[in-house]
């Protein structure tokens, strides 16, 4: 109800536990709400029989809230103008408006004008997103953590930002540059691989000409029976038949 306005949900908006009547938990659950019905003031009847005006359970019973989403921390060499170190942390998409802290080696403050926050809601969704920045000389051994909390929920979303890496902890790198340096490597392997063999077939093929070559020049001229003509036989034949034979005789 809102400026003495009401307006009647109904189930398919607004329902309550089914074991209701046994526990006596007659809370609603709703299943889509958005952040710009928060200052609206609601108020829970009850009618059973008769009574149509109901009982009044409880006012301004409704809270509205969203999570945010894990805070991205980010770190900026040399932000500052002495050379500071600059610490950057951004959630979104929550409600109500949260509260940002930053932690250093997990329990210490920052010093004071350290941090600069942001915090904006969206036009339409009112739902809001939030940007701080932590600007300080940190040792080479410190921890730095932001810390996004949602009062309404009881949520405290944190990430850390650790400037020494832990020994005997993997390095971790981006699954596409990985993939991006495996293929290459791959490649490259296949493209060895091939020139290689095609050298070594070049190289075998040089070998087959220059052998063939010496052979050739090794091998004596042919002198065998040439086959003769079977046209020049029947000339030879003819030229036989018409030469008279000569006869020896004595003298």
């Amino acid at each position: 109800m809102d400026d003495g306005d009401v307006e009647e949900w109904s189930v398919n908006r607004a329902t309550t536990p089914g074991d209701a009547a046994l526990t006596g938990n007659l809370s609603l659950q709703l299943p889509a709400v958005e952040a710009s019905e928060r200052p609206v003031n609601y108020s829970l009847l009850v009618t059973s029989g008769g009574n149509q005006s109901g009982a009044e359970l409880c006012a301004t019973c409704l809270r509205t809230a969203a999570s945010f989403s894990s805070p991205a921390l980010r770190r900026e060499e040399g932000a500052g103008p002495g050379g500071e170190t600059a610490f950057w942390c951004h959630s979104s998409g929550g409600f109500p408006e949260p509260a940002v802290y930053w932690l250093l080696n997990d329990t210490e403050d920052p010093p004071g004008g350290s941090v600069w926050t942001l915090a904006a809601a969206l036009p339409r969704s009112l739902l809001y997103n939030v940007t701080s920045r932590l600007t300080l000389n940190v040792s080479d051994d410190a921890s730095v953590s932001c810390v996004v909390e949602n009062a309404a929920l009881g949520e405290n979303l944190t990430s850390t930002c650790s400037l020494v890496p832990v020994r005997g902890t993997p390095v971790v790198t981006s699954r596409a540059s990985e993939a991006m340096w495996i293929f290459s490597t791959a490649l490259c392997a296949v493209v060895g691989v091939m020139v290689s063999v095609g050298v070594v077939y070049q190289i075998h093929l040089d070998r087959i000409s220059r052998t063939r070559r010496r052979e050739s020049l090794k091998e004596p001229p042919y002198r065998g029976y040439r086959r003769r003509n079977p046209r020049e036989e029947e000339e030879e034949d003819d030229e036989e038949a018409m030469t008279p034979e000569r006869k020896e005789t004595d003298v």
